[in-house]
């Protein structure tokens, strides 16, 4: 077990959990993340100055997110932690950081890919207004900066953030004028069968829903973004139900369709993808301990597959343990077994949220050709449908045509939103137009930056 540089990649549930579990058998990882206080987006801890108690941020996941708090501060003393730390390139065994300006690159033997997700992103008409947020950016925005996004606000798209970003912000004391969510109330009674498997979260969702209600803020099932008015910023929107068209008058909208996995450090570390059905995406392949195709990379939580919290935690354990078998250290293979078990679980719940909220098909037939949907390079849907038209169905070749996902997000926004009208317009499915390869950097950089030298960092190796 010698010079063993161990690194993990994100500081939510999955890389805490990780780090927790390689610090119990001796090995002190290096954790990096982005956030200036870690906890990832569902346990986003708020600012030391700030006064809200656990119960009001996190509701009935208080426990937990304390527990998750907790342990990453007492790791912190203990381990090489880097927050506030953009990893934005890997190749090579190195790892290419930013942090307060200072640009260095990290060499590793092992590493846990721990990235997370973030919101999918179907556009319509007007959503680059100021006051339209994503369902995710809305939550940073009541948990970490104690605000709210606008004055008279709309929620809209679906999954069970939907619901929960919604009573969150109506307990905050926000006004909610409504929830629009595009899966029809019959998907959700088809899927109670396999959400009777986690009964708690269940009840935790069916309160969400139950409390909204009861509180008089409207709940539209099957309804359908279709615009976002607006001006200088949103002063509306319009929807449409059962074939009828509605008008709310508000001043921000948050919407998204469920999650999507951050995986493009996976790719530029050169591991394996294959077509997820349930994510409705490529995502990198692992074992059981989440271990790549590539050796010495393993990969944990949402960044591989969208399961939760709870099987982020699970992940990010069995990540460890998994390091540990291949590093020579002996572990609990009973604890495997019994992460494993439970991970079997949740996956088949997994497929019933998938059936509660399904993702809205008919979306890339009905945007309109001149809806932007790459906003870094302007690219409209027409001009995506155009390059198609062209002969080119390829994703990557379209993104060479035109330019959708080549801007700063590098398609992490608009990716998946191409794909599907690519898919649509050359009458492929979305898995056989393929996938955007990854580019470095995974996020902005500060203009300059390419003239600084990289300053050389070390990570402790293990004795």
């Amino acid at each position: 077990m010698s010079d063993q540089a161990i690194a993990i990649v994100g500081a939510g549930p999955a890389g805490i959990r990780a780090a927790q579990t390689l610090l119990a058998h001796g090995i002190k990882a290096c954790l990096i993340d982005e956030g200036l206080r870690g906890g990832g987006q569902v346990y986003r801890r708020q600012p030391d100055n700030f006064q809200r108690s656990a119960r009001a941020l996190y509701g009935f996941e208080s426990a937990k997110a304390v527990a998750v708090h907790n342990a990453l501060d007492t790791l912190a003393a203990q381990i090489d932690y880097r927050p506030q730390t953009l990893v934005w390139n890997a190749e090579d065994h190195q790892l290419d950081t930013l942090q307060n300006g200072t640009a260095a690159t990290l060499d590793f033997s092992h590493l846990i890919v721990a990235t997370g997700a973030t919101d999918r992103i179907l556009p319509v008409p007007g959503w680059t207004l100021p006051g339209v947020y994503s369902l995710g950016a809305a939550q940073i925005a009541l948990k970490y900066q104690g605000c709210a996004i606008g004055q008279r606000v709309v929620f809209c798209g679906t999954g069970p953030l939907l619901y929960l970003v919604a009573y969150q912000y109506a307990k905050a004391g926000a006004k909610v004028l409504a929830v629009l969510d595009s899966a029809p109330f019959s998907a959700q009674c088809k899927a109670l069968p396999a959400l009777l498997g986690q009964p708690a979260t269940l009840a935790k969702g069916m309160y969400y829903r139950a409390w909204l209600s009861a509180h008089g803020i409207p709940v539209h099932q099957g309804a359908q973004l279709t615009r976002i008015d607006g001006e200088k910023r949103v002063g509306g929107i319009e929807w449409q139900r059962n074939g009828k068209t509605g008008h709310l008058a508000c001043d921000a909208v948050a919407f998204a369709h469920a999650l999507r996995s951050e995986t493009q450090l996976a790719d530029l570390l050169g591991c394996e993808f294959a077509w997820s059905a349930l994510n409705r995406a490529w995502l990198p392949t692992r074992d059981d301990c989440g271990r790549s195709s590539v050796s010495g990379i393993y990969l944990a939580g949402d960044g591989a597959g969208i399961m939760g919290a709870d099987a982020a935690e699970m992940a990010g354990e069995l990540a460890a343990l998994g390091l540990l078998q291949d590093i020579g250290v002996v572990a609990d293979t009973a604890r495997i077994d019994t992460l494993k078990t439970a991970l079997r679980r949740i996956e088949r719940f997994r497929h019933g949220l998938e059936t509660a909220f399904p993702f809205p098909e008919d979306w890339a037939a009905k945007v309109a050709d001149d809806t932007l949907v790459c906003r870094c390079e302007e690219v409209s849907a027409g001009e995506i449908r155009s390059a198609v038209q062209d002969g080119h169905w390829e994703i990557n070749r379209v993104k060479a045509m035109c330019r959708v996902g080549m801007g700063r997000c590098q398609g992490r926004m608009c990716g998946l939103a191409a794909a599907e009208i690519i898919a649509r317009e050359s009458g492929r499915s979305v898995e056989h137009v393929g996938r955007l390869r990854g580019q470095a950097p995974i996020k902005p950089l500060p203009f300059g930056l390419g003239m600084q030298p990289m300053e050389k960092q070390s990570l402790e190796t293990q004795p």
